[in-house]
């Protein structure tokens, strides 16, 4: 019999004699300094934690791969999109959004949707959410909108008041609101809901031609959401619901897909079309442009190590491949920088060597040298400047996106609020849901609002109500509130109401 019995050494090498016992001066102590193996474990342990995300904190992943089943060089170069067939390998991360890490997978929240592709050109990463849209239009907003959905900094507290005292000073949240106190606001598991890239991107061929186009992964499982209380109901029996579904149905050999499709908008559709095509808060109607299918995505392995894969793994609008690029989009605009500045806080200045987040089908070829947990060669005895004439990577300026004309003046541009805020909120209401949709819609609305002071809910009421005059009278009539009143604040300007519903 083979004896595979291994020693235990310290994380240098050096074998380690006993992992029971502190070295000491006699049986009782006290403890000696020169117990390296002692302080090298206490050391490492009191650093186990890595800052826990701002947002997106809590998740889960797997591995998997992307078919392309559409040829769509016609409208941009990026090889992985080129040849039918062709499978790339991903890594996917889903996530909650506002909780903590030790929240729980069915609070009412959207859900992450961060896909990373390993393609032979680099990495291409996807940072979307279960949702099409989004609360606001403008990073400058981001931190404060943020902020409402964490903890009151006096009592340490979930906070209505902050959280609809917020949105209610914000109407360009009224359509993702509309869909996260729907039903689709507590998803089932992570295999059950569909995935979005929300922002609009960039498209370009061969040529320089370019298109806008925004991404849609819709389940092949199924569409499942828990209502209201089933989801308060899993709280307390499994508050990792979705992350051990996901896990062990890929264990089972059950693996979850989804079947990808993109809209397309030409540069001249986008400058006369009846909505901001750059504006996260709003959809792109599949009347207007049906999504076409283009492939599929399937997750079929585990994470052998959960913080290596899941935890340390980091995913950046910003990370594109030729033929891909960003729009201009203001939210992603702020995302291109803040995604990979929060890496380089959380993780280091060296995160995209870590395994789960360095190329695996492409090389890396820059000058960035040094930093903290530089675990690789370094660049050896390379150069590490440009330029040079001994021979170092060039840039390559068949690479550069296409250009866009742009033109304006240089100041703080606010959107001109308008009813056409309130028009998708309002379709989504009267057009898309069922009669039972609309009744737990309301009910789950009451149920939060509830805890907000009267003039929040009188001011988040009449917003309700301009986006249908219905819709606002039932969260009036199950707030208790005067439907009267709520009409009068929904027929004023956004000024005029706030001012009314001020303390």
């Amino acid at each position: 019999m083979t004896d595979n019995k291994k020693t235990l050494t310290t994380g240098f090498g050096m074998p380690v004699d006993n992992d029971l016992n502190s070295m000491t001066a006699g049986p009782k102590g006290p403890v000696l300094v020169q117990d390296v193996h002692l302080i090298e474990k206490l050391a490492h342990f009191d650093r186990e934690r890595i800052p826990e995300r701002v947002v997106h904190a809590k998740g889960a992943g797997a591995h998997g791969y992307f078919e392309l089943t559409r040829d769509v060089s016609k409208y941009t170069r990026a090889k992985f999109l080129a040849k039918v067939g062709q499978r790339t390998e991903v890594f996917l991360r889903f996530s909650t959004v506002g909780g903590e890490k030790g929240s729980a997978d069915s609070e009412r929240d959207p859900r992450g949707f961060a896909l990373k592709f390993y393609t032979e050109e680099g990495n291409y990463d996807l940072v979307g959410n279960n949702t099409p849209v989004f609360f606001i239009r403008d990073p400058l907003k981001f931190p404060d909108f943020i902020h409402t959905q964490k903890r009151n900094p006096a009592t340490n507290l979930k906070d209505p008041n902050m959280f609809w005292d917020f949105l209610s000073l914000t109407p360009e949240s009224i359509h993702q609101v509309t869909i996260l106190f729907s039903d689709r606001g507590t998803p089932a598991s992570y295999r059950h809901m569909n995935g979005y890239s929300s922002h609009t991107y960039m498209w370009y061929n061969a040529k320089g031609e370019y298109a806008w186009v925004k991404y849609h992964f819709k389940t092949a499982q199924g569409i499942r959401n828990f209502s209201r209380e089933e989801a308060d109901r899993m709280r307390g029996v499994d508050p990792d619901c979705a992350t051990r579904d996901l896990c062990e149905a890929i264990a089972r050999g059950e693996h979850p897909s989804w079947r990808v499709e993109v809209q397309i908008m030409t540069p001249a559709q986008a400058k006369d079309y009846r909505f901001d095509p750059f504006d996260i808060t709003k959809i792109w109607p599949h009347a207007d442009f049906p999504p076409v299918e283009i492939g599929r995505l399937v997750l079929d392995r585990n994470p052998e190590n959960y913080f290596a894969e899941v935890e340390q793994a980091a995913f950046s609008p910003g990370n594109f491949v030729p033929g891909i690029g960003p729009s201009p989009d203001k939210m992603l605009q702020g995302r291109l920088f803040s995604y990979h500045d929060t890496h380089r806080h959380r993780l280091g200045p060296n995160y995209h060597l870590l395994p789960v987040n360095a190329p695996k089908a492409a090389p890396i070829a820059s000058y960035q040298r040094d930093g903290a947990m530089r675990f690789d060669g370094n660049g050896g005895g390379g150069l590490n400047y440009w330029p040079n004439s001994f021979g170092g990577p060039a840039p390559d300026a068949s690479f550069a996106f296409p250009a866009i004309d742009m033109a304006g003046t240089a100041a703080r541009h606010a959107y001109v609020l308008g009813d056409v805020d309130f028009v998708q909120a309002g379709a989504l209401y009267r057009k898309v849901m069922t009669d039972k949709d609309r009744e737990h819609l309301v009910g789950n609305i009451v149920g939060h609002l509830g805890g907000a002071k009267k003039r929040l809910q009188l001011r988040q009421s009449a917003l309700f109500c301009k986006a249908d005059p219905e819709y606002g009278e039932r969260v009036a009539k199950g707030l208790g509130l005067g439907v009267d009143e709520v009409k009068r604040l929904a027929a004023m300007s956004q000024e005029d109401r706030v001012k009314a519903t001020s303390e």
